[in-house]
């Protein structure tokens, strides 16, 4: 890697966008440049930078000219010879480098708007951004969306763009999105095809809505877009108690969420065949709530679909198995099983709260004077029907687990709760309760655990285990766009 920095001052024409760096990373091509926090990007290439898209393209080069100017007003010229590929090791105060754009649709089962009153600001903006799609992997309705903003994003070969498209019937995806143009915007999925842009896309089911033959129609249609459509989930509507006002949406009955599963198994193998992708895949609320058990690893197609909660829990189940079986077998195993004396206790949502259970008392007969307890918390706060452990408040889990308590119940020193409770980062639930507050209150030590089932078994049997230690940041799994299902 070779530059040249010109510290006499180069001066350029002052760019109407500029963007603060927050984080240079270690061992960086920028760091090597002596590039800063707290210094600003002005252009690459002679280039405005109008957001990160225009970021992450120009710098797609083995040859970049940077101008950067530094607290004191100097700019300066770096000239990067790189490999094409490269990152320049930057981070920005703003990630977007420009303003979100806000979501432009009232969807009949949005869950912001089923967000009780007086939370933080912040939990009540809608984003329906295409840059988040390309790096958070978040869905986006395209009904914002100009044909340029398409072409952009064919031109840069943006990919993969996560489209939720709830419906292919334009009349009928108006209505659920309460947007005269949502149907027409469907226009630009065939404009991505065309352009080789890899989509993947989600259908949030609402019943008597846009199941049954709608969904036929629906999954047929999406079968077009193979193979740059690489994958298709359907998920339920989260559902809340905070609806008055809002279109009717009933829940899903263990039979018709069965009916959605034959529907969409009944599709994989020929796509499979044809295609080498089991393209539809039915979250895991779905089988959850018909009692059936979840489709093999292979099905998943490589969790393609994970953060939307497709094949999460099998992806648990099969790494618990294989971290158990491996327990079992290694050389430490029999002192630990004599040695092991702990009592503690799991919080989950009542979605997972067999599974875990199960796991947990298979730990339990493995070791003897290990005594765990797994409690599904129920969410008083959004409603009964919102199960999902990534929406337990602080509240409801101090207030539950007080009542086990003071009923004599010895729920040991330490408390459980998967990482998703949490904020990104934080150790703020999503009701402002801290992390501290609950152990004040419950007298009890809380121990966020990263997803997955190596993980599980660890923090149970390591009494100092800390998952900001020994596992990276915390994890949080944000899917308001799809119901909250998290």
């Amino acid at each position: 890697m070779n530059y040249r920095t010109d510290k006499e001052g180069i001066q350029l024409a002052k760019k109407k966008n500029e963007h603060v760096i927050k984080e240079v990373y270690p061992g960086s091509i920028a760091e090597e440049m002596e590039i800063e926090p707290g210094d600003v990007l002005l252009s690459i290439n002679n280039e405005e930078i109008g957001d990160v898209f225009d970021y992450r393209y120009l710098i797609k080069d083995e040859y970049v000219e940077a101008v950067i100017r530094k607290p004191d007003g100097e700019e300066w010229l770096l000239e990067i010879d790189k490999e094409y590929d490269d990152d320049l090791g930057l981070e920005f105060e703003n990630s977007l480098m420009s303003d979100y754009r806000s979501c432009s649709n009232k969807c009949i089962f949005c869950f912001i708007d089923q967000m009780p009153p007086g939370m933080r600001e912040t939990l009540y903006f809608k984003d329906d951004d295409s840059r988040l799609s390309f790096l958070q992997g978040n869905y986006i309705t395209l009904t914002n969306m100009k044909e340029r903003d398409i072409e952009r994003i064919i031109r840069m070969q943006l990919a993969p763009i996560n489209i939720s498209i709830q419906t292919t019937n334009p009349e009928l995806r108006c209505k659920m999105l309460h947007n005269r143009f949502a149907g027409e915007t469907l226009k630009y999925m065939q404009m991505l095809y065309d352009g080789h842009v890899e989509m993947n896309g989600q259908v949030v089911c609402c019943k008597g809505v846009n199941d049954g033959e709608e969904l036929v129609r629906t999954l047929d249609d999406l079968a077009g877009f193979l193979p740059f459509l690489r994958s298709v989930s359907v998920v339920p509507a989260g559902i809340t108690k905070y609806r008055d006002g809002l279109f009717p949406i009933g829940l899903f009955t263990a039979g018709e969420a069965g009916e959605v599963i034959d529907l969409i198994e009944s599709r994989q193998q020929g796509y499979y065949e044809e295609y080498g992708l089991h393209f539809i895949h039915a979250s895991d609320e779905w089988y959850i709530t018909a009692g059936r058990d979840f489709p093999e690893e292979e099905r998943y197609d490589g969790y393609i679909q994970l953060e939307n909660g497709v094949g999460m829990m099998r992806l648990f189940i099969n790494e618990f198995n294989e971290a158990f079986e491996a327990l079992l077998g290694s050389p430490e195993y029999e002192t630990l099983a004599e040695t092991l004396d702990r009592t503690l206790t799991i919080a989950t949502g009542k979605l997972t709260g067999p599974t875990i259970r199960g796991f947990a008392e298979q730990l339990m007969r493995a070791f003897p004077r290990l005594r765990i307890h797994v409690y599904d918390i129920r969410n008083d706060f959004f409603g009964e029907t919102i199960t999902v452990s990534g929406l337990v408040t602080g509240q409801d889990l101090i207030r539950q687990l007080k009542e086990r308590k003071e009923a004599g119940e010895d729920l040991g020193g330490a408390l459980h709760i998967p990482s998703n409770m949490l904020r990104v980062g934080e150790q703020v639930f999503l009701d402002d309760v801290t992390v501290q507050d609950v152990e004040r209150e419950l007298n009890m030590r809380v121990v966020p655990v990263e997803p997955g089932g190596n993980e599980f078994i660890q923090a149970i049997l390591d009494k100092e285990y800390n998952m900001e230690r020994d596992n990276g940041n915390f994890v949080y799994i944000q899917a308001y766009d799809r119901g909250g299902e998290a």
